[in-house]
């Protein structure tokens, strides 16, 4: 749809509108960043999320409690987020024995998210938000809503670190020296 379609009046709407939506994140997350203040993954939900696992059932995150755990928000879409999967997953197979779990939280539909699945497997669990993956991560501190985004949790469920954009192999190994396991 061209600018063109909407009349003078509505285009001043959609563009004070967009331009209070950006205002808004931006100030939050200065606020955040200025008071040193962290959005604790209790009170953002995180726990109480139930997703959809692509092999049917739900994944429930509070069942995730307890040891250290890397979240990542991804999407079949994004290329960076597929780029990084296959690092996630070799984090996760040289660490869960160690106490550390990952879980993926894909932001897409069942079907595509199977199909992704289909022919690049992972050995951690997912999860499908669908499209309301974004808001969570909005929620969890990344005021853009981009992807991909990943937490970190130490054992006692509070965020260690948060991380907008691919992750490299450096901030797994930072995170899996820094953050105790018990």
């Amino acid at each position: 749809m061209s600018a063109r379609m909407f009349s003078p009046a509505r285009r001043g709407v959609l563009l004070g509108a967009g331009a209070v939506a950006l205002v808004a994140g931006s100030g939050s997350a200065w606020w955040l960043r200025r008071t040193g203040a962290s959005v604790p993954a209790e009170s953002a939900g995180l726990w109480a999320l139930q997703s959809e696992r692509p092999e049917g059932g739900t994944l429930p995150m509070a069942g995730f409690r307890g040891r250290p755990l890397l979240v990542n928000f991804w999407a079949p879409w994004c290329p960076p987020c597929v780029e990084e999967l296959p690092m996630i997953d070799a984090f996760f197979r040289q660490h869960a024995p160690n106490g550390w779990q990952v879980v993926g939280l894909a932001v897409d539909k069942p079907a595509a998210v199977q199909k992704f699945l289909g022919k690049t497997p992972v050995g951690f669990p997912v999860g499908i938000l669908g499209l309301t993956g974004l808001s969570v991560v909005k929620e969890l501190g990344n005021a853009a809503g981009g992807l991909p985004f990943t937490l970190v949790l130490d054992a006692t469920g509070h965020v260690a670190e948060r991380k907008i954009g691919q992750i490299t192999p450096q901030d797994l190994q930072r995170w899996a020296t820094q953050i105790s396991v018990s």
